[in-house]
């Protein structure tokens, strides 16, 4: 009698100590719960209401329904802006993926000041965006740009790298690459060194080369890691907009072959206006970024090592 007693006080101990530990899970939470829903979840939700509605003026809206949505599948300047976009989510993806792992490689090996060229790498994620762009628009100035110049000494005419239309949105490929791979060194660096150093020595006994250290033991051990930054990597290049916005002037002839669908949903709705419009195209970039998305959640089951 005694020990059933003895069990009844003490699940009602642990039950009441389980439900503290929620209790305070739930207030650790909350302010993070509380931007979540006050700057994510509640912003989506207006901009999907938004985008059935026309701004007539002064703030106000009327409902459209899906005319915004039938504007948006007839306008040019939509698929135009999705082809860049393409094109620069196509040529910037794997360029950072790759030289991130390769710097991040480089950088989990014992080298004199590693220190100081692991800060070099990172310093473009800690500079403002504002000088980034104008350091580069500097490099890139047709007439005393230092890329150009470099190639007049050899003998080259150096091209129009920010308002050539063909060109233009490769220039900002290169910025985009740059600014992102010292983020993701950190990242797989981190990841590069919860590998134990027993397989690696075990490989060396064995005769492996160190290309095949990599490729049978580094990079399957990896992969969760890279994973993370792959997703990442996919949705900040869908929703590309600040390297755009700071480097090509409105004005200029090569903006209509470099503006993404962010710079088109700025473009209608802080600039001219069409709030309505604009929010219909960011639903658009949404939906392309969510299917992506949950493709590469379904297909991380054949190439991730959990």
């Amino acid at each position: 009698m005694n020990t059933k007693k003895g069990d009844i006080m003490k699940n009602r101990i642990f039950g009441k100590y389980r439900k503290d530990q929620v209790i305070w899970g739930y207030i650790f939470i909350f302010p993070t719960a509380l931007g979540l829903i006050l700057l994510n979840i509640w912003p989506a939700i207006q901009t999907a209401i938004l985008s059935f509605q026309k701004t007539v003026g002064f703030g106000d809206t009327e409902w459209v329904g899906l005319r915004n949505y039938q504007k948006m599948f007839a306008d040019g300047e939509v698929f135009q802006s999705l082809l860049n976009t393409l094109i620069y989510a196509v040529v910037s993806i794997p360029s950072i993926v790759v030289l991130s792992l390769l710097v991040a490689v480089l950088m989990n090996r014992k080298v004199k000041g590693l220190s100081i060229y692991r800060t070099i790498y990172f310093l473009p994620v800690v500079a403002a965006p504002s000088a980034v762009a104008m350091i580069w628009r500097w490099m890139f100035n047709n007439d005393y740009g230092l890329i150009n110049n470099m190639l007049a000494k050899i003998g080259l005419d150096g091209p129009a790298w920010l308002t050539d239309p063909s060109i233009a949105i490769y220039s900002i490929i290169i910025v985009g690459v740059w600014s992102a791979i010292g983020y993701n060194m950190v990242l797989l660096l981190a990841g590069l060194q919860e590998i134990p150093k027993d397989y690696y020595e075990a490989a060396e006994i064995d005769g492996a080369s160190p290309i095949q250290q990599f490729f049978n033991i580094t990079l399957p051990l990896v992969t969760p890691t890279l994973f993370f930054v792959v997703v990442t990597t996919v949705i900040n290049a869908f929703q590309v907009f600040d390297v755009i916005f700071m480097m090509i002037t409105p004005n200029s002839t090569a903006m209509f072959k470099s503006q993404s669908l962010a710079y088109l949903f700025y473009k209608h709705s802080f600039i001219l206006n069409d709030k309505g419009y604009g929010s219909a195209i960011v639903m658009f970039l949404l939906v392309i970024i969510l299917i992506i998305t949950a493709i590469q959640m379904k297909l991380q089951k054949k190439w991730v090592n959990y």
